[in-house]
């Protein structure tokens, strides 16, 4: 057995599992690569199997990519709170810091797809989906504690979780994310106490 037939096997996808592998590995390849390399080939030749495979599940380049942001989203945005629903200020936002550290790929991903829609315009609808993943669940639990929903207010707050796991995931300092996310519950307590 080569060394490629032994990657193969090593990487190739259970039965069943297809479509989920194809979708980690093309959140893998749009987080290493670029959302410009993410093309069937690199997908099926990162999950180990033939690139008709891929074509079969997804039968678009857009279709692909769509299917990917919603994977990357539904592994991140739970992350927003460590009980979500509860209202509860000290969960919020408890989840980060681990989060980062364990789906480094799903956020790079998401941030190669914010950087191309710059350069592509097509792409603003699927950042758009993004944010509005984010900040509807921020939104959720601001409320669930007693906070304004505000969409300018969500807005603010979530730029502020934003910007620090970038940071986070650049810089790598857990420590410090962790620290400013407790600043950042301190401020929403007091500005809850403002709203009574």
């Amino acid at each position: 057995m080569s060394a490629a037939d032994t990657e193969v096997s090593r990487v190739s996808p259970r039965y069943g599992e297809g479509r989920t592998a194809l979708l980690a590995a093309a959140v893998r390849v749009g987080a290493e690569q670029g959302l410009r390399n993410l093309t069937y080939r690199s997908v099926a030749r990162e999950a180990g199997v033939a690139h008709g495979l891929v074509a079969h599940h997804f039968g678009s380049r857009d279709a692909l990519l769509e299917a990917a942001l919603r994977y990357s989203l539904d592994n991140s945005v739970p992350s927003m709170s460590t009980r979500p629903g509860s209202g509860d200020l000290e969960a919020l936002f408890g989840g980060i810091v681990d989060m980062v550290g364990s789906l480094p790929h799903d956020l790079a991903f998401q941030y190669e797809l914010i950087l191309e829609s710059r350069r592509r315009p097509e792409l603003r609808r699927h950042v758009d989906s993004l944010y509005s993943a984010f900040e509807e669940t921020l939104a959720a639990e601001l409320e669930a504690g007693g906070l304004t929903s505000d969409p300018s207010f969500v807005h603010l707050i979530f730029a502020a979780v934003d910007g620090l796991v970038f940071q986070q995931l650049t810089i790598a300092d857990p420590v410090r994310t962790s620290a400013a996310l407790g600043h950042l519950r301190t401020l929403l307590t007091l500005a809850g106490h403002r709203e009574e």
